[in-house]
């Protein structure tokens, strides 16, 4: 299973930024993610993908100020114009490195701001986003978050996920699946894979609890890493997960998961 995607944003954080692609590329892997490339050119991220032949499958549209705990633009009316410049800029970065996946955070909502009018501005800004999206052949993704991590956030039920895909209308606006959350929510993994298997675009992994690699936690993910072969889900696997202590040594799990392999 060639489909483990290193995150860059929260794996190999010893290093500064731009040195991670080629740690990635010591330990043999072929993909990457990015939750927020924005402080570094496009130019020199290319160059450092090409130089260690290395695809980065996805990347997060801008999402406001993290620093002020900002976790996404799309659902506040006030903040349209900001959140058609955030699609404007994830598509440079998108078309530049060859990205096909952009997740758009919806946000955290605050007290003063009405849930349904949240939900009508966060349609209406995925429609367009969508729109702009497919001009270039890309996906947008929209993920729930567990309340726990990030307390707050819009869009925290996976059901919910599927309607508001379904109200858009768009064919390129799938799910993010990170098996971190979802168990987080509700647990219940793999009938709730299979229940939104046809809607789902790209899949993320962590421990629970923790968010650490795969064999710190509840999780048993060489189950998980059958059952999404035998499901036929053929797209990448993120590995958004903090290591426990370093990221070298957080990659034990790989090497239990290609003995499993090799003894069947």
């Amino acid at each position: 299973m060639d489909q483990f995607a290193v995150n860059v944003s929260t794996i190999f954080t010893e290093v500064p930024f731009i040195e991670r692609f080629q740690k990635v590329k010591e330990f043999s892997f072929s993909r990457v993610e990015c939750q927020f490339p924005y402080s570094e050119r496009t130019e020199r991220i290319r160059e450092e993908l090409e130089k260690h032949q290395l695809s980065l499958v996805l990347i997060n549209l801008p999402a406001g100020n993290w620093e002020k705990g900002e976790r996404g633009l799309a659902i506040f009316p006030d903040r349209i114009h900001e959140f058609k410049q955030s699609v404007d800029e994830g598509i440079r970065y998108a078309t530049s490195l060859n990205v096909s996946y952009l997740h758009c955070m919806a946000g955290v909502l605050p007290p003063e701001l009405d849930k349904q009018r949240a939900k009508e501005t966060y349609i209406a800004n995925l429609q367009y986003a969508a729109e702009k999206l497919a001009q270039h052949g890309l996906t947008l993704l929209i993920e729930p978050i567990n309340p726990h991590d990030m307390p707050g956030y819009f869009l925290t039920d996976i059901r919910e996920a599927a309607e508001i895909i379904k109200e858009v209308g768009m064919p390129n606006v799938k799910l993010q699946y990170d098996f971190y959350h979802m168990q987080r929510i509700q647990g219940n993994l793999m009938t709730t894979f299979q229940t939104y298997f046809s809607l789902i675009g790209h899949v993320q992994i962590a421990d629970v609890p923790g968010r650490h690699e795969p064999g710190t936690g509840e999780i048993h993910y060489e189950r998980i890493f059958q059952f999404l072969q035998s499901c036929g889900y053929k797209g990448a696997i993120g590995l958004e997960y903090i290591p426990q202590t370093t990221s070298e040594a957080s990659f034990a799990w790989r090497s239990a998961h290609v003995l499993e392999r090799e003894n069947k």
